[in-house]
């Protein structure tokens, strides 16, 4: 893996005008992704990250098939038997194509963050979670934490690589490459608080046309209480499942309370099976 990794900075982006510390991520908007796959050529190109390959899986049109160390950014391509809402196709058979621009969701609750041994993970002055390649060992830890699936380790030098939201650019005032290169912006870059208004007048816009399966992932904490929000959020054209997307992804360190109560539970009951079995032998002797 030879990209480059930008110096991680400790100082705090704060908001010029309320003083208050930023949040920014994505807003990716998959009812207008056209699957070009410009989002994942910038990715590759600003990140210095190596092709995948020019092999054919023969699976589908998308050949990335999916995110790994070495794509940060992936279109999926989505065939379905059935059109989108008030859309006709003109082929006979329902018939409609989905896309969506994937990414890390840089997590509120991150289970990658969180149970990194090294600290390799931080989160940074915008919130973000980031990957410190010059810490990491390979242990993997994040990879098996991460409820999405998202992070992964390099074949060859086994550190762990993700998207860092274009970090480098961030510290510039740009905006992260995949958001800069998207034709039709799908994919949405800014605060978060912004992008949520932006997402409820987008998703409002599109049950008024009649798109009545067009529904918000990940964009409040009430929305996946297991990673409490996610800073990359959707707007979906289906069930998350249809999109590869799990329907409730909980990061591992909130299973710990219901772990230790089950683990409570269990002891509490061969407990009584112990006391039960002794009065039990009592009564024969």
């Amino acid at each position: 893996m030879s990209n480059p990794t930008p110096t991680l900075h400790t100082t705090t982006a704060n908001d010029p005008v309320t003083g208050a510390a930023r949040q920014v991520g994505f807003f990716t908007d998959t009812s207008v992704c056209i699957g070009c796959k410009a989002c994942e050529v910038a990715c590759k190109q600003w990140n210095q990250l190596p092709d995948d390959g020019f092999s054919l899986t023969a699976k589908s049109f998308d050949n990335t098939i999916e995110l790994g160390a070495t794509t940060w950014r992936h279109v999926g391509f989505i065939e379905r038997d059935e059109p989108v809402s008030g859309q006709e196709t003109n082929l006979g058979d329902p018939f409609s194509w989905l896309f969506i621009a994937d990414s890390c969701k840089h997590c509120e609750d991150a289970g990658c963050l969180d149970n990194c041994p090294t600290g390799a993970l931080v989160r940074t002055e915008y919130d973000t979670v980031y990957v410190q390649s010059d810490i990491c060992n390979g242990c993997g830890t994040c990879v098996v934490a991460c409820p999405f699936g998202v992070i992964d380790r390099h074949p060859t030098d086994g550190r762990a690589w993700k998207c860092t939201m274009c970090y480098d650019r961030l510290r510039g005032d740009e905006t992260p490459a995949c958001a800069q290169a998207c034709p039709t912006e799908a994919i949405a870059f800014g605060e978060l608080d912004e992008l949520r208004r932006r997402a409820d007048v987008r998703l409002a816009e599109l049950h008024d046309r009649g798109v009545s399966e067009a529904q918000l992932y990940g964009a409040d904490d009430d929305d996946l209480p297991g990673t409490r929000g996610l800073h990359a959020f959707y707007l979906l054209l289906d069930s998350p499942d249809v999109y590869s997307l799990p329907i409730n992804p909980v990061a591992p360190q909130n299973t710990v309370d219901e772990s230790w109560k089950s683990m409570a539970g269990a002891l509490g009951a061969m407990a009584v099976g112990v006391a039960v079995a002794m009065l039990s032998g009592g009564r024969t002797r």
